[in-house]
């Protein structure tokens, strides 16, 4: 299958129903992934292309505030 098929695909597929516990899981990761973000030294966060005001904002970003993508 092709990039942009795949792309489509994801695109209009419907959200799968997913369990308390795997929401509450899902919420946990979001969270450590954007404390771990902003905790990154200017070196670090120039080495991934995000600048130190990129970091705070998304690091300030609520857990729930996620790019539909990432909802499995």
């Amino acid at each position: 299958m092709s990039m942009t098929h795949d792309m489509h695909y994801a695109a209009n597929r419907r959200p799968a129903l997913r369990s308390p516990l795997g929401l509450f899981t899902e919420a946990l990761v979001v969270w450590q992934q954007r404390r771990a973000l902003a905790r990154l030294d200017d070196t670090r966060l120039c080495d991934i292309g995000i600048s130190r005001e990129d970091a705070r904002r998304e690091a300030a970003r609520p857990v729930w505030d996620v790019p539909t993508g990432w909802r499995s």
